[in-house]
């Protein structure tokens, strides 16, 4: 049997259609949902596992390698916010408070970024601007939150409210 033009043209377009349906399937059933590494509400930064292991052995200077590279090419709170991390884990105080700061320009309601400059407040021996830390985490989660919680408890541990 002898097909026409036309049925061919129907066949290849319902196998295209057939095709793309079968890859859309796929690709819903296998996607992972994205995770920020410090915040969790946020998605659109770079992969920083390699990073926060590097800070988890207390391997600063690694760390500080990878991340410098990171801010390059990413203006990204979660980066920034690790910056300042290392940098006050190293001692360097003046150069952590500016990247949290940026991290905080970018994203204000960054929870780990106010948490962390709550802490460097309280190692420069400045209780009253880590407290605004904690008023604004109080805002950010009023049913309560890892990060306020800790900051909450550094507060105490410096004989603070």
């Amino acid at each position: 049997m002898k097909r026409s033009f036309t049925s061919y043209a129907v066949l290849g377009v319902m196998g295209f259609y057939t095709l793309c349906a079968a890859g859309s399937a796929v690709s819903a059933l296998t996607a992972m949902p994205a995770y920020a590494v410090d915040n969790m509400e946020t998605g659109d930064g770079p992969d920083l596992t390699s990073v926060r292991a590097k800070i988890a052995a207390k391997d600063y200077q690694a760390a500080l390698t990878e991340l410098r590279g990171l801010a390059e090419d990413n203006q990204q709170a979660d980066v920034y916010n690790l910056l300042g991390y290392t940098l006050r884990m190293t001692g360097d105080y003046e150069t952590s408070l500016t990247y949290y700061t940026k991290a905080l320009d970018l994203q204000p309601d960054h929870k780990a970024a106010r948490e962390y400059l709550g802490e460097l407040y309280l190692q420069t021996g400045k209780p009253d601007k880590a407290n605004e830390q904690l008023a604004s985490l109080k805002q950010l989660c009023p049913a309560g939150c890892e990060e306020l919680e800790d900051l909450q408890q550094a507060i105490a541990a410096r004989g603070g409210n």
